[in-house]
This record gives structure tokens, sequence and C-alpha cells, in this order.
């Protein structure tokens, strides 16, 4: 596949040059099909960290036909490769999901590359929508047995630095993933204590957390001063344009992971939902739990990366943010988030604005 005469996102910046695709990779030259992409940009496939589902299914449902229209939406919005994130919920429960997904894949979907394990080790004081009833203490040994459940597939684990035994569990879960603090009171020196036992990561920076004071930075100040990766949702929902200019600038877009956090309600219509069970309300957009606690997003990556120039951050540094950024934070840079040669063929074409022209995975062009 050769995609020609537009804008390609190479090494951080734009280049007028060509894009080439054979055998699933990227390659320095290449024939067959041509697709002319002359006032448009050629940017990686989107890698979404932090995406729970869409379309009416929800990955804590562990069903073949549930995870192919979840992964099918995605692809058909850009998002090449996806971390299937879990919810908090019964042991047993999230062994299931993990079992199922051991193994999983879906040639007309997005990659799922991974798991991301969101949950059960959180604090009860910043569980937001995570289902409070079945939260633990962080266990290296369960992770352990969910880890294997799923096939070594756990890419990201989260967890709250302030609970008993979670140092321990850092330093130990660090050495088979990246490890993430979420959900969390923590203060600031408790969060550095995270990141000096091996976290490296922060779950969707200032929700789930305390506040940025000025005498109390808290998990905020200190992921900048660790130089952490932070996830960060850009609906406009979770957080205001002004804070989302904000953390672009103290952060940076080489730090920075946009992600969806979406729900099954993403790429629906407003109404009533579910969440690990729990009723999940979308209005306009936002979705909420019976009690007003915002529960996620209804949007997708792509969405969120049109938004999120809307909001004037630079292209550029969104397309890092939604592409090379998260598949550095999690290890799997070397199999996708670039154009690069050798690296899985996943890129999408966008108009000049934004608008989704094309989606190639692995050198397919994907019907839309």
């Amino acid at each position: 596949m050769r995609i020609i005469n537009g804008k390609a996102f190479i090494k951080g910046a734009f280049q007028e040059r060509g894009v080439f695709i054979e055998n699933g990779v990227f390659t320095k030259t290449a024939g067959g099909e041509e697709i002319d992409a002359s006032g448009c940009y050629v940017i990686p496939g989107l890698v979404d960290l932090h995406t729970h589902g869409a379309v009416g299914y929800d990955f804590c449902d562990p069903s073949r036909e549930h995870f192919d229209a979840i992964t099918a939406y995605y692809l058909r919005n850009g998002v090449t490769s996806v971390l299937a994130t879990s919810m908090t919920m019964g042991v047993s429960d999230i062994e299931r999901v993990f079992r199922a997904l051991n193994g999983y894949e879906n040639p007309r979907g997005a990659r799922v590359m991974g798991i991301n394990m969101e949950g059960p080790f959180f604090s009860e004081k910043k569980k937001g929508a995570q289902p409070g009833e079945h939260l633990k203490a962080p266990d290296y040994k369960l992770f352990t047995r969910l880890n294997e459940a799923s096939g070594g597939l756990i890419r990201l684990a989260c967890v709250a630095p302030e609970l008993p035994g979670a140092l321990e569990f850092i330093r130990e879960a660090s050495n088979i993933c990246a490890v993430s603090l979420a959900h969390t009171a923590a203060n600031y020196d408790e969060a550095m204590e995270g990141f000096k036992a091996g976290a490296n990561h922060v779950t969707h920076l200032f929700n789930g957390m305390n506040v940025f004071l000025n005498r109390e930075p808290g998990l905020i100040g200190a992921a900048a001063d660790a130089s952490a990766y932070a996830e960060v949702i850009c609906d406009g929902v979770h957080l205001h344009p002004s804070v989302i200019r904000a953390v672009f600038k103290f952060v940076g877009a080489s730090r920075i992971c946009m992600i969806s956090d979406s729900l099954s309600c993403a790429g629906l219509e407003n109404g009533e939902y579910t969440l690990a069970g729990q009723a999940v309300t979308v209005r306009d957009g936002c979705a909420t739990l019976k009690d007003g606690t915002i529960a996620g997003s209804a949007i997708n990556l792509r969405v969120a990366l049109e938004r999120t120039v809307g909001f004037g951050i630079p292209l550029e540094d969104a397309v890092l943010a939604c592409t090379r950024t998260p598949a550095e934070s999690v290890g799997i840079a070397d199999k996708v988030g670039s154009i690069e040669e050798g690296l899985f063929g996943d890129c999408i074409v966008l108009d000049g604005e934004l608008r989704l022209k094309h989606v190639i995975k692995g050198g397919a062009v994907i019907p839309q």
C-alpha cells in the first residue's frame, strides 16, 4: 500500500512524504493499492490505554460477541490499538473477564494490546464509579493469579499508593507491567513514595484524587515532579479546557496519554446504561451514576483528539499524546504508536478539519 501526497506524522512532526505498508508493517517503499491523501494528515492509528467499552457493551461482560462489537467500533473510528480496561468487581468476575481476553483478537477490530487492570486496589475515599463493596488491599498474589488467567496480558496495573501493602505491591508488579497511581487520597509524600517504588503512570489526572493546592499539591504535583506518564480525559466534561491547556504545558505531550475512558454508552444516544452493574445515565454527553458522580466518557479517542485541538492544543502535541506517548508508557511502542519501519501498518487519514477519511490496519483499508 502507498499513501501519497499527505502530511505524515513522523518522529513528532508532520512531513510531506509518502507512507508505505507491505506485509502488514510500515516499510521504506511498497507497491499495491494507492491512496491519494492530498490536503490530509496521515497519522499513526490511535492508541487508547483506558477504555471500558462502547456501543452498548463493556469489557466486563466476557462475551466474544460483545468484544467483537466494541473493537469493531474502535477501529471504525480510528482507534487501532487499545488496552481492554477492567473495573473493580468480585475477584471471580475479574478472573472470568481476563480468561475471556486471553488469546482474543478480532481481525475486523482494534488490536487488544493488553489489559488495563483498573481496580480493585483503590481508596474508598476516591473510588469514584468503582463499586466500593469490592475494593481490596493491594495483593501481589492476586495480581499474579489474574495475570496468569489473562495469559500475561496485564500491561497496566492501578493502585492507591497510601493503602497498606501498596508500596510492596508496586515494587513487585512494576517488574511485570507499568503501574499507575489511581483512585487515591494520597498526599504528595505518599504519592512520591509510590513513584520511588516503581510506579510510572497516573490514571485520569485530576479525577479520582485530591485537588492540587498551593500547600498540598497531592498526586498531581507529585506526578509532575516524578515526570510520570499522565492520562488525561479530553472530552471537555472531566476537565475544563483551561485545565487541559495547563496540563499540556506543565506535563508535556511526551508524557501525556490522552484516553477516552469510554463506557458502553460510547457511540450511542442519551439514555440509561450500566457500568460494572451500576446504573449510568447519559445526558448531553455526560455519563453519571445515580448520585451524580461522573462515571466515564461517552466519546472515542478520535473525538477527543478533535476536541483537544479545538481547545487550543497544537495538532502535533495532541497526535503525540494519542499515539506514541501512550504506547511508550506501557511498553508497546515497538509494535504500535508510530509510523516507523517494522511497526504494524496501522494509520488513519484525516482531512483538514480532522474528519476521518480512511482507517488502515495492517495495510488493509477498513470500510466505514
